[in-house]
C-alpha cells in the first residue's frame, strides 16, 4: 500500500526575481540534498493540514491557502517505499523568516532563474523534476509574474 506525503512549494518575490524555499535534508535518505519542505500525512489528517504542519515543523513558517499544484506518484521516487506526494503551493507572510527545524539541516532560498538542473544529484528524491515541472504550472507562472 502506498504511503501519502505532502510537499510545500513556497515562492517569494524579491527585487530582481523570485526565490523558492528549499531545505537541505538533515536525515537519510538523501541527507544533504535539496528538497521541498514536506512529509508524511498522519492517520486521520487532511493533506492540506499536513502540508501546513510539515512546513511549520521544518521551517518555522506559518503557511496559508494551500493550492494544489500536482501529485507525484512514481513507485520508484523514494527508495524506502512507494510514496505518493501531493504538492501544494503555500503562501507565507512576505516578512517571515524561515529557520531549519525537524529533519531540515538548513534553509535555502534559491533564485528560480538559477535552479539546479532537473537531474542534478543535489536534489532529494524526484524533487528536481517536481520543481522544474511546477515552474511551468500556470498558477506558479502567474505568482512569479512571468
Amino acid at each position: 500500500v502506498p504511503s501519502l506525503a505532502t510537499d510545500a512549494l513556497v515562492l517569494r518575490t524579491r527585487p530582481g526575481g523570485s526565490e523558492l524555499l528549499l531545505i537541505r535534508r538533515g536525515e537519510d535518505p538523501d541527507r544533504g540534498c535539496l528538497a521541498l519542505p514536506g512529509g508524511f500525512v498522519e492517520y486521520g489528517e487532511d493533506p492540506e493540514d499536513c502540508v501546513l504542519r510539515e512546513l511549520s515543523e521544518e521551517t518555522g513558517l506559518n503557511g496559508r491557502n494551500p493550492h494544489l499544484i500536482r501529485v507525484a506518484g512514481d513507485p520508484m521516487r523514494d527508495m524506502r517505499k512507494h510514496v505518493v506526494s501531493v504538492i501544494y503551493h503555500v503562501e507565507v507572510p512576505t516578512d517571515a523568516i524561515a529557520v531549519a527545524g525537524d529533519d531540515a539541516a538548513e534553509i535555502v532560498w534559491i533564485d528560480i532563474g538559477v535552479l539546479p538542473a532537473v537531474d542534478d544529484e543535489i536534489w532529494a528524491f524526484d524533487h528536481g523534476r517536481i520543481v522544474h515541472d511546477a515552474m511551468k504550472h500556470p498558477w506558479v507562472i502567474e505568482l512569479r509574474g512571468a
